[in-house]
Parts: C-alpha cells; sequence; structure tokens
C-alpha cells in the first residue's frame, strides 16, 4: 500500500483543539485548590493555549462550587487531584447560566474524555460516566446542589457568612456581581489627552466605548463596550492609555488633592510622596501622570517592581519636572529604607484579601482561607502604624484596600484612629469609605456604573 499523505499544518491562527484546553483547564482548576494562584498556572501554560485556557479557566472557576457540590453527589470519594480537577472544570462549564454554553453539551463531554485519555487514561470511563450522568439528571442534581450556599452563590462557605454579617442587605447582590466578567476600562494618559480625545482615537480604530467617572476625580476613564486585547487599544505600546479599573483609578486625585468636593488642597510641584506598596504599579504611574513629583516606590517583592519598571517605561515616566525611585523593602521596617525626611503624601494601598475585585480574579475566593482575613489585617495595622510617623506636619496617608470585608476597611481605620488618638489623625470629609462595586452604590463613582468593590480612607493631619 502506498504510504498515506501526511496532515496538512493546522492553520495559522487556528483555535487549539478543546481536548486541550481541557486538560490545562483540568491542570488549573486542581492547581488553584491546591493553593496556586491562576495567575502562576496560565504563566506556565503553553502559549498557544494560554488565551483559551484563560477564558474557559475562568468560567470553570466562577461555577466551581456548583461543581463542586454535583461532583460530591456523583461521586462522593474525591478522585486523585489530577482527575477531579478535570471533572470539576467539566462540570463548571456544564452548569447551567441562563447563557448560551461556549460549546455543545455532548461536544465538551466527548472532548472532557478525550482529555482525561491524555490526561490519566485509566480515569476516561469514569469521566465518562460521571459527565453523561450528570447531563441525563442535571436538572434534578442542580436542584439538589443548590440547597447549598456554596452552590447557590458560588462561594465558599465561610465567605458567604462574611459578606452576609459585613453586608445583610446587599450580600446575595456583591456575590453575583462576582460572578459577572468585568468590562475592561481604560485610563488615558493625563499628560497627553483627555477621555474624550482617546475615544475619538477608539472610534477611528472601530472600538465602541464611554467616558465613565465624575470629572472630578480623574476624568480620564472609560469603558469599552467590549474587551479586546490591548495591543488593539491605539497607542497602547507608546504609553497613551492604560488598563485600569474605576474604583482604582479614584486613589490619584484623592491622594494628590485639587478642587473637587471634599479633597484637600492640590499638592504643590515637587511634593515628596511614598507609595508603599506599589506594584504593579497602576496607580503609582497615575500619580506621576497627574503631578511633578519626588516619588519613592517601595516593594517587598523586588521581582514585582520590575513591572512597575516595565509600566512606568512605556508609559515614558516620570515626565520632566518629576522624579521617581523604585526599592524593594518592606514597608514596615522603616529603619531599613527610610532616610529621616518626612513625606507630603503617603499612599498605602496595602496587601488584602482582594476580596473586591473577584470577578477579575475568580481564583481568589478559592485562594483565600478564614484566617486570611485576620492575618492581612493585622499586616494592614502594621503598615498604617509604621507609616503615619513619617509624614511632614500637614500631611496626609491614603489607605486604600481593594476588599470589601469591613476588617480590612472602616473597622481597620475605626482601629487606627482609636490607637492614635494623641497625634488626633482626620478623616477627610471626602473619603469614600467601602465602595461596593454595586451599581447603585451611593459612592459609586459612576452613576449606574459598577467598579470594582474597594475601600479609601484619606487621613491627614491637623
Amino acid at each position: 500500500m502506498p504510504p498515506s499523505s501526511p496532515k496538512p499544518p493546522p492553520p495559522v491562527g487556528a483555535s487549539p483543539p478543546l481536548h486541550r484546553l481541557l486538560v490545562q483547564v483540568g491542570d488549573a482548576v486542581a492547581g488553584v485548590r491546591a493553593g496556586r494562584s491562576l495567575t502562576d498556572l496560565l504563566a506556565a501554560c503553553p502559549p498557544a493555549l494560554r488565551s483559551g485556557t484563560q477564558a474557559l479557566g475562568f468560567a470553570a472557576l466562577r461555577h466551581l462550587g456548583g461543581a463542586l457540590a454535583v461532583r460530591a453527589l456523583l461521586a462522593p470519594k474525591a478522585p486523585p487531584p489530577a482527575v477531579d480537577g478535570l471533572l470539576l472544570g467539566a462540570l463548571a462549564l456544564l452548569w447551567p447560566t441562563g447563557h448560551p454554553p461556549p460549546y455543545a453539551e455532548h461536544t465538551l463531554v466527548n472532548e472532557a474524555v478525550t482529555a482525561a485519555r491524555t490526561r490519566v487514561p485509566a480515569a476516561a470511563k469514569f469521566v465518562n460516566a460521571v459527565l453523561r450522568r450528570f447531563l441525563r439528571e442535571r436538572e434534578a442534581l442542580v436542584a439538589q446542589a443548590l440547597q447549598q450556599p456554596q452552590a447557590l452563590h458560588q462561594h465558599p462557605a465561610w465567605w458567604i457568612e462574611r459578606l452576609q454579617q459585613d453586608w445583610p442587605g446587599q450580600a446575595a447582590a456583591l456575590m453575583a456581581a462576582a460572578n459577572q466578567p468585568p468590562p475592561m476600562v481604560l485610563r488615558a494618559h493625563a499628560r497627553r489627552g483627555t477621555a474624550a480625545t482617546y475615544l475619538a482615537r477608539l472610534a477611528a480604530a472601530g472600538l465602541a466605548a464611554r467616558a465613565v467617572g465624575d470629572p472630578a476625580f480623574g476624568g480620564q476613564a472609560l469603558v469599552l463596550d467590549k474587551p479586546v486585547p490591548v495591543q488593539a487599544l491605539p497607542g497602547f505600546a507608546d504609553g497613551d492609555v492604560s488598563v485600569q479599573d474605576l474604583s482604582a483609578q479614584r486613589a490619584g486625585p484623592l491622594l494628590l488633592g485639587g478642587d473637587g468636593p471634599g479633597q484637600l488642597p492640590a499638592l504643590p510641584p515637587g511634593a515628596r510622596v511614598l507609595d508603599a506598596c506599589a506594584a504593579p504599579g497602576g496607580k503609582t504611574a497615575q500619580l506621576l501622570e497627574r503631578a511633578d513629583l519626588d516619588l519613592l516606590a517601595l516593594d517587598a517583592d523586588a521581582g514585582r517592581l520590575q513591572r512597575v519598571q516595565q509600566n512606568l517605561d512605556r508609559l515614558r515616566l516620570p515626565a520632566s519636572g518629576g522624579t521617581v525611585r523604585l526599592q524593594a523593602a518592606d514597608a514596615r521596617d522603616t529603619a531599613a529604607w527610610w532616610d529621616g525626611r518626612p513625606f507630603d503624601a503617603i499612599l498605602l494601598d496595602a496587601p488584602c484579601t482582594a476580596s473586591g475585585i473577584v470577578r477579575r480574579h475568580p481564583d481568589v475566593r478559592w485562594l483565600r482561607r478564614p484566617a486570611d482575613v485576620a492575618t492581612l489585617a493585622a499586616t494592614q495595622g502594621q503598615l498604617l502604624d509604621a507609616l503615619w510617623p513619617l509624614l511632614a506636619p500637614g500631611g496626609r496617608l491614603l489607605y486604600a484596600t481593594c476588599s470589601l470585608f469591613r476588617a480590612e476597611g472602616q473597622a481597620q481605620i475605626d482601629a487606627f484612629l482609636q490607637r492614635h488618638a494623641g497625634s488626633k489623625p482626620c478623616l477627610a470629609g471626602g473619603s469614600p469609605g467601602h465602595l461596593t462595586g454595586l451599581p447603585d452604590n451611593p459612592d459609586s463613582p459612576a452613576a449606574g456604573f459598577a467598579g470594582d468593590g474597594f475601600f479609601y480612607a484619606l487621613l491627614h493631619q491637623p
């Protein structure tokens, strides 16, 4: 017989086979359950599979609570992690959402079985049996699973309880919002134009968008109708625009001050400013875009400071008239890095649970543990206590966390004010407090538009 003709190579840009993506998704789900961040897992994913794995991985993690409940019904004894990750990923992608699924149900099941044969061949029959039973009995199984809060809200039980305690009237809405894909929000470079001028550039490129946010709090924010790769944004490589959520964009105007409602007086040119936990650098860049500062950017992780420098290089910052210095150091250990010169302003974007940005990082809810809240709150308190004395007379400190938990927000600031009553710190009248991330939040930066969940407290010396 003549030799068979070789198969032609796949066309350039062709989507990878679904079963290859499902192998990666299964490994990602297993990795997250073992305590690894999805960001790190995606970095280790083959480049050709990364985009598809991210899209499916995000969808799977948003419905992992339901998948865990259903898997426990179908297979009470959890299989080995590699098999369980693949099975949970497939069940999550088959979970009814009210929206058209990304793939036909039977296609997804067939491809998941193929993925099992690739990853753990001995488990292929088991995966096939579980998934096909789920399709046959899905309505009854989902109804039974929804009796569990973890499946109903797609969050861990302890997280649900804490939100219900902190936000009794809004907890369900907060979790529902966290399960929706986030909008893509941009920040136009303040030294190169306004939101309006960049809107025109987007329109010329065929990208629909609108300006959002109160002009008094920046006026540089836009939201795209549909997310796109950053390479598709006009002038992104040249630093004309950055990706930054609307709630995060409140930081610069609050710290720098100005004429907006409740704002402190504007910092003078050359003001000495500390960005105490700077990485990855979005807020660092925003400050330098809006003012000529003498800025010190600290971060405890030297590797993450490289990301800060990359952002500054792309944005061509600092501009003439400003300076910036990056230093790896734990901000709490002031003796190791502070030169004794006081700061006019300090931005403390403190490490936190990230409970307010779960829609952007759906793995966070599954990575955190109940004890993390108290541990991180203790670190936040230590940072506040260490940095407050470094302010010049009349100086200001902006405390920020991307958290919905009150222990990392209002309760943290209440405790700080009590500890430092002798030095009489003042809470600025324009401090936003908790931004819940819901469109009807009374402190929402843009009426009808939901930014991420955040907390801000602007403290100043009398």
